[in-house]
């Protein structure tokens, strides 16, 4: 995501592996996660393992990431700049791309049986694509802002900067029913790029160093995941450069996930709780 600011609830923090509370979110500063502990805390703070790095292109401005059949797919936004596109996990080399109109910011990409679904900020558009050419297969229309976007079994599974879930058709894009996202009962804001992941959506939180995990059944964080030690090693000097980006292999249970401009894509394994 990119453009104007959402003044957001931030996560309250009490470190690695540990359990971390609400009880001091604050919309005082765009996207802020602010620190503290409180002993009624209930969310898990987890830490993340690097298991492996690859190259990324770094003038990638990554707004969609998913695995399949042994390869990444990736989607860019940037008015005459988005595509999508097929790269290689070893080098970082795109073996194929599709170029979105000039004047649309490419979003979100989710994958339904034989076709990519890649969403358009501002424009309702969400375009279908042949997951083994990525030749055009039609379009969509969907109000709202369009964001991250992943699917399970029923459907996909939409972000639109709110603090909402938004469930839709796998055929049309109409909106089936929303789902209220909170942490400690409080709302979180500012969702963007997800991915379904053993029965749960990762979200990244935007303009943060933070992975959260949701139940898409009842919209509850159940954990946040810190990376910020992969953005301190990425150490980028532009302000849109944020984490955004998780691809998950379910076959071989590996995760990925990089940033806008970032020149790595990092294997990671979250960590669970001591």
């Amino acid at each position: 995501m990119f453009g104007r600011i959402t003044i957001a609830a931030g996560l309250a923090f009490a470190g690695p592996a540990v359990l971390v509370s609400s009880s001091v979110l604050s919309s005082a500063a765009p996207a802020r996660v602010q620190a503290a502990a409180a002993p009624d805390a209930r969310v898990p703070m987890l830490s993340a393992t690097i298991v492996a790095r690859y190259p990324h292109d770094r003038t990638a401005f990554t707004e969609g990431l998913l695995w399949h059949d042994g390869a990444l797919y990736e989607s860019t936004g940037q008015e005459r700049q988005s595509d999508v596109r097929r790269v290689s996990l070893a080098d970082g080399k795109i073996l194929a791309r599709a170029r979105i109109d000039p004047a649309q910011f490419g979003e979100g990409l989710a994958l339904w049986k034989d076709q990519l679904v890649s969403l358009t900020w501002h424009d309702g558009i969400a375009h279908r694509w042949d997951v083994r050419t990525l030749k055009p297969k039609g379009r969509n229309r969907y109000t709202g802002e369009g964001w991250g976007l992943t699917s399970d079994s029923r459907g996909f599974i939409q972000s639109d900067g709110s603090d909402s879930l938004i469930l839709r058709d796998p055929l049309t894009l109409a909106e089936r029913s929303r789902v209220a996202v909170t942490i400690d009962g409080r709302p979180l804001r500012d969702i963007n790029e997800l991915e379904y992941v053993h029965g749960a959506v990762l979200a990244n939180v935007w303009h943060t160093g933070f992975l959260v995990r949701i139940d898409p059944a009842t919209g509850k964080v159940t954990a946040i995941i810190d990376l910020r030690p992969l953005v301190a090693e990425i150490a980028a000097t532009d302000r849109e450069a944020v984490l955004n980006g998780i691809a998950w292999d379910a076959k071989a249970d590996r995760l990925f996930v990089t940033g806008k401009y970032w020149p790595t894509l990092f294997e990671i394994k979250i960590n669970t709780p001591r």
